[in-house]
C-alpha cells in the first residue's frame, strides 16, 4: 500500500502497474506484492537537472526528497513524522542537544504544531536552527581546509 489511510490492498497493487483486481477469487492469506521504495540516491540520479549541480544544490535536493518521501499527500509533515526524521536522518546534529535551552524551545515550538503540520519551509528552518546550535557544526568549523 502507499501508506495513506485511504488505500486498499487492491489499490496498492493497481498502483504498482497490475491491471487491477481480477474476477477470480484470491486467498486473503496470499502474500501481496509490497511496493519497494526507491533510494534517495536513485531519485537524485533520475533528475536530469541535478547531474551538473553543485554539492550544495544536491544537499538541498536531498533534503527536499527526504521531506517529500516522509510527508503526507498534501506535502505536509506531522509532528511525529518530523521528530522521527530528526531522530533517524539528523541524529548526528541533534545528539547532545537535549539539555540545551534553545533546543528545548525548538522542540516545544514543534509540539505547538499538533493541529497544523510543517511545510517544507518550516522543516528547513527547523533543520537549520538545529544545525547552527549543534556540536557537530562546531566540529565541522574546526576542520582544516588547507
Amino acid at each position: 500500500m502507499c501508506g495513506c489511510l485511504h488505500s486498499t490492498p487492491d489499490q496498492a497493487l493497481h498502483l504498482e502497474g497490475d491491471p487491477g483486481p481480477s474476477a477470480a477469487p484470491t486467498s486473503t492469506l496470499a502474500p501481496r506484492k509490497m511496493r519497494k521504495s526507491i533510494s534517495i540516491s536513485k531519485q537524485l540520479a533520475s533528475i536530469k537537472a541535478l547531474r551538473k549541480c553543485s554539492d550544495l544544490e544536491k544537499a538541498i535536493a536531498t533534503a527536499a526528497l527526504i521531506f517529500r518521501n516522509s510527508s503526507d499527500p498534501d506535502g505536509k509533515l506531522g509532528k511525529a513524522a518530523a521528530k522521527n526524521l530528526l531522530q533517524t536522518q539528523f541524529r548526528n546534529f541533534t545528539e547532545g542537544q537535549e539539555t540545551k535551552p534553545r533546543y528545548k524551545v525548538l522542540l516545544s515550538e514543534l509540539d505547538k504544531h499538533t493541529e497544523t503540520k510543517l511545510d517544507f519551509e518550516d522543516f528547513m528552518i527547523l533543520l537549520l536552527s538545529i544545525t547552527v546550535m549543534s556540536d557537530l557544526l562546531q566540529n565541522i568549523w574546526s576542520v582544516k581546509i588547507m
